[in-house]
C-alpha cells in the first residue's frame, strides 16, 4: 500500500491532484485508514496508470471518467491502445530527429543538404491534420466543412498544396533578414492566408490565432524550429503586420 505522499513522489504528481482525483470520483483509494489517511494498492496504481496516459493524449478529466467507467472498459485492451499511439509518436519524433540531424550534419560540412530536406517534417497528412486540429479551437462546422474539403482532394492534390505551403515558410526563412514589416514577408503572409482557404477561410482574428498556436503547441513549434528557431515567432509578428495594414486600408 502506498499513502498520498508516497504515491504522488512515485507518479510526479502533487498531493492535491490525488485528493482531488478522489473528491471527483476518478480515483478512490484502496482503503482509507482510521487515521483519515488515504491507502493506494496495486489496482488503484493500474488505474492512475491509465488516467496519466489520457491525460497525456490531453482528455478530459470528465471524459476519461465516462471511459473507464463505462461498462466495456478492457484495461488489456487500453494498454494496446496507449501502446499504438505511443509508437506513433515515437515514429513521428524518430522523424523530427531525422530532419533535425540533417541541416547539423550540413552546417558541420558533414554532407549537403536540398531545400526540400529541410521541409520533409511538414507532410501533406501531418500538416492537415495539424491544422484541422487548430480549427477546433474555432466552432464544429468550420471544422466538418474543412475535413470534408481535405478528402475530397486526390493524393496529387495534397501533395501540391503541401508542396505549396512549405514553399510559403522557404520565402519567410529567406524574408527574414529583411524584416516583419518587409514586402517580401508580408507577401510571403498573403500567400500563407490563400493557402489556408484550401480548407477554411479564416478572418483576421483566426490568422492571428493561428500564427500564436504555431509558437504555443509544441508539435509546430518543433516543425519551426527545425528550420530556424527564429521562424515561428518571425511568422507571428509578420502576421500582426499584415492584419494591421488590412485594418487601415
Amino acid at each position: 500500500m502506498f499513502t498520498v505522499k508516497q504515491l504522488s513522489k512515485m507518479a510526479s504528481l502533487t498531493p492535491r491532484t490525488l485528493h482531488y482525483y478522489d473528491e471527483i470520483g476518478l480515483l478512490k483509494p484502496s482503503q482509507v485508514g482510521d487515521n483519515g489517511y488515504r491507502y493506494y494498492g496495486e489496482e488503484s496504481l493500474l488505474r492512475l496508470q491509465q488516467i496519466l496516459f489520457y491525460r497525456e493524449l490531453d482528455m478530459p478529466l470528465e471524459s476519461i471518467k465516462k471511459i473507464m467507467e463505462s461498462s466495456d472498459f478492457d484495461l488489456l485492451n487500453a494498454l494496446e491502445s496507449h501502446k499504438k499511439e505511443l509508437r506513433k509518436r515515437i515514429a513521428h519524433m524518430e522523424g523530427l530527429i531525422t530532419t533535425v540531424d540533417q541541416p547539423i550534419n550540413h552546417l558541420k560540412g558533414i554532407n549537403e543538404i536540398s531545400q526540400k530536406q529541410l521541409f520533409e517534417a511538414f507532410s501533406d497528412e501531418q500538416q492537415a491534420a495539424y491544422e484541422k486540429e487548430a480549427l477546433q479551437k474555432y466552432d464544429p462546422a468550420t471544422m466538418k466543412a474543412a475535413n470534408k474539403k481535405w478528402k475530397e482532394y486526390s493524393a496529387a492534390e495534397k501533395q501540391r498544396i503541401a508542396d505549396e505551403g512549405n514553399a510559403v515558410y522557404r520565402d519567410l526563412l529567406l524574408a527574414m533578414p529583411k524584416g516583419a514589416s518587409s514586402s517580401q514577408a508580408q507577401s510571403c503572409v498573403e500567400r500563407w492566408r490563400r493557402h489556408l482557404e484550401y480548407f477554411w477561410t479564416p478572418n483576421d482574428d483566426q490568422l492571428l490565432g493561428l500564427a500564436e498556436l504555431y509558437n504555443g503547441d509544441l508539435r509546430f513549434k518543433a516543425n519551426f524550429d527545425k528550420i530556424d528557431p527564429n521562424l515561428a515567432e518571425f511568422m507571428r509578428q509578420a502576421v500582426k503586420v499584415y492584419i494591421k495594414n488590412r485594418k487601415n486600408k
